[in-house]
């Protein structure tokens, strides 16, 4: 009889043949920064997760730093709106002035920025807006504006979010062209209409205040879509490929990491983290192992990187092991 439990018996043993593991190094953690002054504003649909102003970021930052989470991802919240979100572009706006303090305070901690517009319009839609749709094009030259200004900010690396067509090429020549050229993209490459997403809705005020974002973020039942859209990213210059959201979309990160040679990075995104925070609260889940589960299965599933909400928590049970 083939007995294949002989490698279960003892933890000793699992550990050795284990395939898949979990590292700190794995991880970004997101963090939303609010314009204005002493604000640690808790997210009532994320237990644990604060909106901050900077003059309180360093609550957090200096666990991050201590937990020796690589890298953070920023999302802003202006005090002002308009219909092109053009404080994205303001080199004094919110997230400017958190890249400048996080990299004068934290200089070795790896800064990631959100490039979208959906938190600062107030439309709440991820770009200019005709005939009650997302004009694509018009959108594009806002968005090098958007990079620049965070890259001359000190960003390390940006994200854009808004799945038009051509951004990639469009930041990457935007970048070259002002001589960033070691700037690194990481491209949300395959980011469906989720329902997934309530929560940072909540967190970063960008619910759209008519229709929805289903003409320009992708359809939950396309996977052949979703490798042609992470095609492009990979042709026009993203030097990491994400799929968005994680846990129900397995499948597709597992045939993304087959069809490229680029690190895949996933985002565990808030519902994700919503729904495994309530079970726990409510006593009907353990909430640390399903954590560790959930985020196991997507680095099995091909994920290089991890954007999670649930990244200090991982840090420190790693840390215990």
């Amino acid at each position: 009889m083939l007995r294949t439990r002989r490698l279960r018996k003892t933890e000793s043993i699992r550990r050795l043949v284990r395939e898949t593991k979990l590292s700190v190094d794995d991880f970004i953690y997101p963090l939303f920064i609010e314009e204005g002054v002493n604000i640690a504003k808790e997210i009532k649909s994320m237990p644990g997760i604060k909106r901050y102003s900077i003059d309180r970021i360093d609550e957090e930052l200096d666990e991050v730093v201590t937990l020796n989470i690589p890298a953070v991802l920023l999302f802003g919240i202006p005090s002002d709106k308009d219909d092109t979100g053009s404080e994205t572009w303001n080199d004094k706006g919110v997230i400017q002035q958190a890249i400048k303090h996080i990299k004068e305070k934290y200089p070795n901690l790896y800064v990631i920025t959100d490039v979208c517009f959906c938190e600062y319009t107030s439309h709440g839609h991820c770009g200019i807006i005709c005939d009650n749709d997302v004009d694509n094009d018009a959108t594009l030259p806002n968005i090098a504006k958007q990079v620049l200004s965070h890259v001359r900010a000190g960003a390390d690396m940006v994200a854009p979010s808004g799945m038009m067509d051509g951004t990639i090429q469009t930041i990457r020549e935007a970048l070259d062209g002002a001589g960033f050229y070691n700037l690194p993209i990481m491209a949300y490459s395959v980011k469906f209409a989720s329902s997934f997403y309530g929560p940072f809705r909540d967190a970063a005020d960008s619910a759209p205040a008519f229709g929805d974002r289903r003409t320009y973020q992708m359809d939950p039942a396309n996977r052949r879509e979703a490798l042609t859209e992470a095609g492009y990213d990979d042709y026009e210059g993203a030097d990491i490929l994400m799929v968005k959201p994680a846990l129900s979309y397995l499948d597709l990160i597992r045939e993304v990491k087959d069809s490229t040679n680029k690190p895949v990075a996933c985002y565990n995104v808030s519902g994700e983290y919503a729904m495994i925070k309530a079970a726990a609260l409510n006593g009907w889940i353990d909430g640390e192992r399903v954590m560790m589960e959930s985020l196991l299965s997507m680095k099995r599933a091909g994920a290089d990187i991890i954007i999670s909400y649930f990244a200090k928590e991982v840090a420190k049970v790693l840390a215990r092991k």
